[in-house]
């Protein structure tokens, strides 16, 4: 294991007070459950607010036209917007799709990281680093075929397509306007997938020989996934601890019986664990560590499970009140569930780590 700092820093304290601050005011429970209903205004809003506070450009280079930062600074970020179920594609744009425009000399990287353009990397939301990449087929007639389930599609004004040709996988950059993008009714509606259909696209070439840059972007995807887990499992932890401590039976609060404090306390640990683990992820990504891909799979094998747990506790231990639509405890279980499959399932990366750490010859 590399010796590596996992404190937080002061900048990225001041980040997440900044973050924090911007997300109580813009991303309202109420409006983000209004999703489920097909009202998706709060997106946009919320994400030109974040963007204007330079977060789509964080992992860029100043000279590229970004704000210089590291996936530690990153993975601040997506704790807190873990924290809210904000319906945003940082992940998706700011994240994944960046780490795969990094790789080029595009100029598209400065509009993406200045905000005015959103980009999604055309995969399905469930593909593990390690999978296959799905791609389509480049024609004289331009760029023909379906990608499914596909994460941040509906909020991009930039796609990024694998294509298949003479010289392997290469990345065409193709304007959402010219694809077809079909949204799916999703678990998780504040990350609504979509399908994407090119009929003769026309694409602009922005990275040759791709697979290595495309298992980077989905790797870094996959170490920064984790540190949305916690964001979801924190914010289940400590809504569930108020809780108990005010909600009274037999004439005590129900935080006082041995059983609560038990459960409360195993899921306290997980969550720390969690914490561990993710920082750990973002650590070595921002270093550019040898650990990164066991970290970033350590970490999803874990933190995907444990903040599924976290948004089930929260549920049973807020009794009646945490089954209702009005309390917001359904969105967290539903992102904690589709988050539980993103960019590989648990087993996955599990059945990843064991050649990498030993347990297979």
């Amino acid at each position: 294991m590399s010796d590596l700092d996992l404190l937080h820093s002061e900048t990225e304290e001041d980040l997440r007070a900044s973050v924090r601050a911007l997300l109580s005011d813009h991303c309202d429970p109420k409006a983000v459950t209004r999703m489920y209903d097909g009202d998706r205004g709060v997106v946009d809003g919320l994400w030109k607010s974040l963007a204007d506070l330079g977060l789509a450009g964080l992992l860029v280079p100043e000279e590229r036209g970004g704000q210089g930062a590291s996936a530690r600074e990153a993975a601040v970020v997506l704790e807190e917007l873990g924290r809210t179920v904000a319906p945003v594609p940082f992940l998706t744009s700011a994240v994944i799709a960046t780490t795969l425009l990094l790789e080029s000399d595009s100029d598209l990287l400065a509009a993406v990281a200045g905000g005015e353009r959103t980009a999604a990397l055309v995969v399905p939301w469930s593909i593990a680093p390690s999978d296959d990449v799905p791609w389509l087929r480049a024609q004289d007639s331009g760029i023909t075929g379906t990608v499914t389930s596909v994460a941040g599609a509906l909020e991009a004004d930039l796609l990024l397509v694998p294509v298949t040709g003479g010289d392997g996988l290469a990345i065409h950059a193709v304007d959402a306007a010219d694809a077809v993008v079909t949204p799916l009714v999703s678990l998780d509606m504040t990350r609504q997938l979509a399908d994407v259909t090119l009929d003769g696209a026309v694409g602009r070439l922005v990275l040759g020989d791709a697979t290595h840059a495309v298992r980077r972007a989905l790797d870094a995807g996959t170490a920064l996934l984790a540190s949305e887990q916690v964001g979801v499992a924190r914010w289940c932890l400590e809504s569930t601890l108020a809780y108990v401590k005010v909600r009274k039976q037999f004439g005590r609060p129900v935080g006082g019986f041995q059983a609560i404090k038990h459960r409360l306390a195993d899921l306290y640990t997980a969550v720390e664990s969690a914490t561990a683990a993710a920082r750990y992820a973002a650590a070595t990504l921002a270093e550019d560590d040898p650990d990164t891909v066991i970290a970033a799979s350590t970490a999803q094998a874990f933190n995907a499970d444990m903040a599924v747990l976290a948004a089930e506790e929260a549920v049973q231990l807020h009794a009646g009140i945490g089954m209702t639509w009005e309390h917001p405890a359904h969105l967290y279980l539903k992102r904690a569930k589709a988050d539980q499959i993103a960019l590989g399932r648990p087993g996955q990366h599990r059945a990843r780590l064991a050649p990498l750490i030993g347990l297979l010859g």
